[in-house]
């Protein structure tokens, strides 16, 4: 087995015996901080903090269609490292990569009943910003200029 390859398996295997410690955190944290893999597997330069849901085992997003986060799954960079917590704005001092993390599957979102109900989980999880956002999400959602993403344990 090439190293690389050993690597990214022991990661996935180490998040997979980590995971009720990564959905315990996901319960309480306001954040969750992503990366897509590139085709080599290595961690996509593209890294932020976005607000989500845990539906299950899986955490979902909603963001502007042209976001990185989206045009990753559209190309097919499903393969995404997911890190739970809140260490603020993602910084290029990586201090989110000592939070709980584990490997995951994004895709769309596209019934629209899914997206009724995980957005009132939104408007619980967020009460006091959901205000103005929850019509900006809805709004998006509908008009296209958004979509929502699912995130789901590799």
């Amino acid at each position: 087995m090439e190293r690389r390859a050993f690597i990214r398996n022991s990661a996935v295997l180490l998040a997979a015996a980590g995971l009720p410690g990564v959905l315990r955190s996901a319960e309480e944290s306001p954040l969750i901080y992503l990366s897509p893999l590139k085709s080599d597997g290595n961690l996509s330069r593209c890294q932020a903090e976005v607000w989500f849901v845990q539906d299950g085992q899986d955490m979902c997003v909603v963001t502007a269609t042209d976001a990185w986060r989206a045009q990753a799954v559209t190309q097919g960079l499903t393969q995404t490292q997911v890190w739970v917590g809140d260490v603020g704005a993602w910084g290029s001092g990586g201090e989110y990569k000592s939070l709980p993390s584990l490997a995951a599957q994004g895709g769309f979102v596209k019934d629209p009943l899914e997206h009724v109900r995980i957005l009132a989980l939104f408007g619980t999880k967020y009460p006091d910003e959901w205000g103005t956002w929850g019509p900006r999400f809805k709004g998006g959602l509908a008009d296209g200029s958004r979509v929502m993403l699912r995130y789901r344990r590799a």
